[in-house]
């Protein structure tokens, strides 16, 4: 009997630890399922802003390179990005494009308004 319990316990503890290795092996991994990730934390997506210099923001993750409108741009290490760009009066569409090293890329435009203020009303007040 007391050899039907190793048996047991030896089948058990292979089945555990290769089951820890499957998972580890797993998480690690699911950086290259996943594929490149962006995310913008500011400005946010359609707004209307007054100044024409805006600091694009965010964190990226499991990316080799990435760009700001074709240009390329830096990452820390952990993965933060901070790029300052001159917006043109009206529409803008901002685009970041990140690849990994694989090959694989995402995309992540921003759409922003960019309206002088200043500019508008004293048109306005020319006018009265």
């Amino acid at each position: 009997m007391s050899s039907n319990v190793k048996f047991l316990f030896k089948v058990l503890s292979v089945t555990v630890g290769s089951l820890i290795i499957l998972l580890y092996i797993f998480y690690q991994g699911k950086n290259i399922i996943e594929g490149p990730i962006i995310s913008i934390q500011s400005p946010i997506n359609g707004a209307t802003l007054t100044s024409s210099l805006i600091e694009v923001r965010g964190i990226s993750d499991n990316i080799a390179q990435i760009s700001l409108n074709d240009r390329p741009i830096f990452i820390d290490e952990k993965g933060f990005f901070r790029e300052r760009i001159l917006l043109s009066p009206g529409y803008n569409i901002i685009k970041l494009r990140g690849e990994d090293k694989f090959g694989r890329s995402k995309e992540q435009f921003l759409e922003l308004i960019y309206r002088d203020y200043d500019k508008k009303n004293s048109e306005t007040t020319k006018d009265s």
